[in-house]
């Protein structure tokens, strides 16, 4: 329905709302923008594009069990996949910090997939009553296992990126190692002179360090390969065909490329979220090393002259609007600023995780 001025005009269960003609988002996503102005940051594009995907599984399963239309499911599942291109980004205008469980993003989700697929059938964006964001997008899912299930495949990824760029810096510290491995120095212990170290073997330690984190956070971020897709509201199932758990996942792997798992119970895994818990540890484990190593070439780069002045760090901006010609460790320094973040990060993550109650962790958007 269209009103004078050619917005678009759409109802819920709390009366009706103008939209922009233009916009591919719906009502609930309207009111959700409107709530929750908080921090003018929306959700990750890897966020979006796990529930995309997590959206074009279910509808070719819902297609294939028979409860989705053909024609209604083909259009789904080919605006999923423009999301998983890239394409709407501007469409997702939730907060970050929203209603609890995430309930705004997944109707984010739906009402964009749903209006894009209506535009895709030749039909008027909100004529929900030929695609419904909840009956035909949403169709066998409750944000209660898609959250979930999007926020384990999105921080899969992140890590697995991230591991990849870890290992690598990890080598250059290791081939540091090598360089330097004949320069041999005073070690300090209590910031005190010591036994003799060589450079190389500080650069090494470095090296291995990153290399153990790495690994932790690969072997951590597997176990969020099990997921609770398929237990819709309250891990039961409930309003699913009886052979959709499988076969959804079997779609999900192929989109991605890795084999997704059944987690055994969809209930422990809505309401549990230590797997999160256990990876964001790591990234807390890579942040006090990389904190501690950013720490140590400070010192060693301190000076030129009553400094120890052991390493000269590339130069990569003046660092005094007083002095002339002074240097200082900003990459080091703007690292350890990251470093503390990321600790501060992992102390919500885990006081969210421990805010659970019964059924479900409402918190999971944090």
């Amino acid at each position: 329905m269209s009103s004078k001025d050619g917005a678009r005009i759409e109802r819920d269960s709390l009366g009706e709302r103008e939209l922009p003609p233009d916009v591919y988002y719906g009502i609930q996503t309207l009111r959700a923008s409107e709530n929750f102005r908080v921090s003018g940051l929306h959700n990750h594009p890897y966020l979006i594009d796990a529930y995309a995907s997590i959206k074009e599984a279910a509808a070719l399963t819902n297609m294939e069990v028979g409860w989705l239309d053909e024609t209604k499911g083909k259009v789904i599942v080919r605006a999923a996949r423009e999301i998983r291109e890239g394409r709407f980004r501007d469409q997702f205008i939730v907060d970050r910090f929203q209603a609890g469980a995430g309930t705004s993003m997944n109707m984010n989700v739906n009402e964009v997939i749903a209006n894009r697929a209506l535009e895709l059938l030749g039909e008027p964006r909100g004529s929900y009553d030929i695609i419904s964001p909840n009956d035909h997008v949403n169709m066998a899912q409750s944000t209660n296992d898609t959250f979930p299930t999007a926020m384990h495949l999105s921080v899969h990824r992140m890590t697995r990126e991230l591991v990849e760029v870890l290992r690598s810096l990890a080598d250059s510290f290791a081939r540091k190692g090598v360089e330097f491995r004949d320069v041999i120095k005073t070690g300090r212990t209590h910031l005190q002179d010591a036994m003799p170290v060589t450079l190389g073997g500080e650069f090494k330690a470095y090296g291995l360090a990153l290399e153990r984190v790495a690994g932790e956070m690969e072997d951590r971020s597997e176990k969020l390969l099990d997921l609770p897709l398929g237990g819709t509201a309250t891990g039961t199932g409930i309003n699913t065909h009886p052979d959709y758990r499988s076969k959804v996942l079997k779609h999900l792997s192929e989109i991605w490329g890795i084999p997704l798992r059944a987690n055994p119970s969809p209930h422990e895994a809505m309401q549990s979220t230590t797997r999160i818990v256990a990876v964001s540890s790591s990234y807390k484990e890579l942040a006090v090393e990389l904190g501690r190593i950013s720490n140590d070439l400070r010192l060693l780069s301190s000076g030129p002259t009553s400094g120890f002045s052991e390493i000269t760090l590339p130069a990569v901006q003046p660092g005094s609007s007083i002095m002339p010609g002074k240097v200082n460790p900003v990459l080091p320094e703007c690292m350890n600023m990251i470093c503390f973040v990321i600790i501060g990060n992992d102390v919500a993550i885990t006081q969210a995780a421990g805010a659970g109650q019964l059924e479900l962790n409402v918190m999971m958007p944090i």
